[in-house]
């Protein structure tokens, strides 16, 4: 169960804060009869308000504070917004029938929530309670009630005459212990209830009432009401004596660290007038509802009977709940829990019997509990993994901050780590794990003796609700791993040869080197003039070996060669430009295409210069060679300083190499030569006009820009026009959307140029704080605006229309006692086109220089079209 906080009234204001905004859930209500009380469970509640009303003769009555508690109403919630309201059988407002059936009738209104509109539920229970004891006694949290058999109207279990409606009550004696006498109206006129039935005289009062009195029973204290009530007919007067005795904490309850002890007198003196009594029956139970042995059992409570009346309960048993509590930052907790004990006994000289009924609300003394970290890192795993807590289930996780930047929890789930919340098994307590891959950036890594330590320091920031109260807690992660080394291979090449260089890593590697296609056996590696000196390995392949055709390949296989796993492989390619293109002075130019082992199915007879019709002058498997001029097979030239380039491609014509195409990504191969020049030559050229002038078409129309403040950082719920001025506590998120309206043009994008906050909706209005400077962050802002990516969905279709951007609230101070409680947020934006970014506001690119501007907005005049767009007002709580 949740948290349970005693009101003690039955006008509900219950706002259940809710961090993530989650969708409203469907109110479920379930009414129960439990002996002489009625219980209604209605929730969640969410983040509505709560209204309850009695309904008797087809009139709603508002039940205030002090007439729920006159009439035998009470109510307790739990924190998540599940409410429970207890109602005494013979209250104010029951339709009794024969003293045997009870049919109460409430209203229930659920309205403040935004999201929805006000709800109305009407809820009747009909609750049979028969036999009754002579007297029946309930102590609840704020009241205590007795109904008395009214024995001058005739007791139906013992005579047979019709009942004399003739007696009437006309005042109340109280003893206190001296005597004072109210009537019926000025007793009811200081909060008690006293109404007579068929058959029973009932009477309720106020447990802080001024006559009662606290009495030592047995040593334990008790608060007690002694009366007697006058009724007279004609000349004739009689009267019922009324007693009730309710336990208190002080000296009925001790605690352990892990133990609660309930202590109850059995024989309670100032309900029993004789020594002679007989109990009868004891049972226990948990907020009103009885529990068997079974039920006692799997819960570990314990029940023992002799001079007192003995309740045991395990602090955190199934039935009560945690509450939070922060004190200097430090994490302390309460157990709350309701337990009922319910009596039957009988006097022997008189042969009555009472039913007494106790629910008594026990919160242990506020008890320091750190939380645990746990660290459950497998370092092989590469990730690091923490368990943190237990903490009650009113504290919340809302970011984590590293040495380096703080995250949202939103944040960290979008960066790849894993923060999860788990509830214990009897859901009284709750643990949060976290998840961090070593790879990212937060992660520390140093190396030390052959090993890579790896550290993770955080502050995760916590709130316990509804009262926001923030605290923190600290981990500090730390995994070591034996640095395992690969071999690390490198290469070089001349005219002639290739040299391959094999530098061995950790000595857990075993490997096997491969040149080309061909294993790299005792014998390929005299032919490659291979040396191993214990550290390195070094390879020489001749230009002209076997299997090279111009492309060579070292492959390690580290690990176990047998499965061949975790193959690194070295490339090593070297230009032969002396061997395969040759530059003539007469301008003809000669080049050799080689085939390489990467396009095993070219065919290189099929090569072609830039002119599809320009092939090999000679081909063969192997070789493509190509004979031309400068200004043949679509040469082309250009003039640099002092030289002139002449430039053609060699490659497979258009149809070939579509067919090519799944199977090679090979580029054309480039042939250049580079001519002096030794002479200044004379060209002439003609201009011919253009058939028709370049014009741009023009046309009017209007852009509109709107501001919006989203309910989250989903932004899928925004705030109403109605809801302004909206209510935020300092360091809460406001997430703001803006959005070029009526645009289909994807060519066009939003700008932020410039974004600040005033105290007046007059965005020139003084004093104003800069959170957006020139398209950037603010860089002297202590709580900078964080940017949040758009991406198309249901609702967005062009994301380049659509800036999104986190603040946290903030106010404005003159002084540290004197700080501003609303503001609006003003934006400056640019409308740019996207094919032609130019101008700073449109192509920004934001650093800590640039930023580094205390507050000033500097004027931007580019060209562009500027927009201005602003917030409604912001309350702060």
């Amino acid at each position: 169960m949740g948290c349970l906080v005693e009101l003690g009234w039955f006008v509900l204001l219950i706002a259940v804060v809710n961090i993530e905004a989650q969708n409203k859930s469907p109110i479920n209500i379930q009414s129960k009869c439990l002996g002489n009380v009625m219980r209604v469970d209605v929730g969640p509640l969410g983040s509505s308000l709560l209204e309850v009303s009695a309904v008797l003769n087809y009139s709603a009555i508002l039940l205030t504070p002090s007439l729920a508690l006159q009439c035998g109403f009470n109510v307790k919630i739990d924190q998540l917004g599940n409410a429970m309201i207890y109602a005494s059988l013979q209250n104010c407002f029951a339709q009794n029938v024969d003293d045997k059936a009870f049919t109460t009738t409430l209203n229930l209104r659920l309205y403040g929530n935004r999201m929805v509109g006000d709800e109305q539920y009407q809820v009747s229970e009909t609750c049979q309670y028969t036999p009754w004891a002579s007297r029946e006694i309930v102590c609840d949290h704020n009241f205590m009630e007795a109904s008395e058999y009214n024995s001058n109207f005739g007791d139906p279990r013992r005579a047979a005459e019709p009942i004399d409606a003739g007696f009437m009550m006309t005042r109340l004696i109280f003893f206190f212990p001296e005597e004072k006498i109210m009537t019926v109206a000025e007793a009811q006129r200081s909060g008690y209830w006293i109404a007579s039935t068929a058959s029973r005289l009932v009477l309720r009062s106020p447990k802080t009432s001024p006559e009662t009195y606290p009495q030592n029973v047995a040593g334990m204290a008790m608060t007690v009401l002694r009366t007697s009530v006058i009724f007279e007919k004609k000349w004739l007067a009689t009267q019922i004596d009324a007693a009730v005795a309710c336990p208190t904490l002080e000296g009925s309850v001790s605690f352990t660290d892990d133990t609660i002890q309930w202590f109850l007198p059995r024989h309670i003196d100032p309900l029993i007038s004789s020594d002679h009594f007989k109990l009868l029956e004891v049972h226990m139970g948990v907020d009103g509802q009885r529990l068997d042995d079974a039920e006692m059992a799997a819960r570990q409570y314990t029940l023992l009977v002799d001079i007192y009346i003995v309740v045991e309960i395990p602090v955190g048993a199934v039935g009560g709940h945690f509450k939070s509590h922060i004190q200097n930052d430090q994490y302390l907790t309460t157990y709350t829990i309701e337990p009922m004990l319910e009596l039957l006994w009988t006097e022997e000289d008189s042969h009555e019997d009472t039913r007494y009924k106790v629910l008594f609300p026990i919160t242990t003394p506020l008890q320091f509990r750190p939380p645990q970290i746990l660290d459950n890192t497998v370092p092989e795993e590469r990730i690091f993994k923490v368990l943190l807590g237990p903490f009650g289930l009113d504290v919340v996780l809302i970011n984590i901050t590293f040495p380096s930047e703080v995250l949202s929890v939103a944040d960290c789930v979008a960066r790849g780590f894993n923060v999860l919340e788990h509830m214990s098994p009897n859901s009284s307590s709750k643990v949060f794990t976290l998840e961090v891959p070593f790879t990212d950036h937060v992660v520390l890594q140093m190396k030390e003796m052959g090993m890579t330590v790896y550290s993770l320091h955080m502050t995760l920031g916590l709130l316990v609700l509804p009262e926001f109260a923030p605290f923190s807690v600290t981990a500090y992660l730390e995994a070591k791993l034996v640095d395992i080394i690969p071999p690390s291979v490198s290469g070089d090449c001349d005219h002639q040869n290739f040299y391959i260089l094999v530098t061995y890593g950790s000595h857990s590697f075993n490997f096997q080197t491969i040149v080309g296609q061909r294993l790299l056996t005792a014998g390929l590696a005299q032919e490659y003039s291979v040396t191993d000196n214990g550290t390195h390995i070094s390879v020489v392949v001749p230009f002209s070996s076997p299997g090279v055709s111009f492309e060579v390949q070292s492959g390690l296989y580290l690990g176990n060669p047998e499965t061949n796993l975790n193959i690194k492989e070295f490339s090593l390619a070297c230009n032969f430009y002396s061997k395969l293109i040759e530059c003539f002075p007469n301008g003809t130019m000669t080049a050799l295409a080689v085939k390489l082992e990467s396009v095993p199915s070219l065919n290189p007879s099929q090569l072609t210069l830039r002119d599809p019709t320009c092939g090999p002058a000679y081909s063969d498997e192997q070789y493509a060679y190509f004979v031309f001029t400068g200004s043949s097979c679509g040469t082309t030239r250009k003039f640099l300083p002092n030289m002139m380039l002449y430039e053609n491609e060699i490659s497979l014509p258009d149809e070939l190499e579509m067919s090519m195409q799944s199977t090679s990504d090979e580029p054309a191969l480039k042939v250049y030569c580079y001519y002096d020049i030794n002479k200044t030559h004379a060209v002439a050229f003609h201009t011919r006009p253009r058939r028709s002038e370049p014009y741009a078409e023009n046309a009017i129309g209007e852009l509109q820009v709107a501001m919006r403040l989203a309910l989250d950082d989903s932004y899928s719920v925004f705030h109403s026009v109605e809801d302004y001025p909206i209510a935020k506590y300092l360091q809460q998120p406001v997430y703001f959307e803006v959005e070029l309206m009526r645009s289909t043009n994807p060519q066009v994008s939003l700008e932020l140029e410039n974004c600040w906050a005033t105290h007046y909706d007059d965005r020139t209005s003084q004093p104003r704080w800069n959170l957006i400077i020139n398209g950037c962050v603010n860089p002297v802002d202590p709580h900078q605006v964080i940017f949040h990516p758009v991406w198309p969905d249901a609702r967005v279709q062009y994301p380049s229309h659509l800036k999104r951007f986190e603040v946290p609230m903030f106010a404005f101070a003159e002084d540290k006692e004197n700080l501003s409680w609303e503001l609006s947020v003003h934006c400056d934006v640019v409308i740019c086109d996207a094919r032609n970014p130019l101008g700073r506001a449109c192509n920004r690119q934001c650093s800590n220089l640039d930023n580094r501007i205390k507050g000033q907005r500097r004027a931007v005049s580019d060209g562009h079209n500027f927009k201005h767009v602003s917030s409604g007002p912001i309350l702060i709580n």
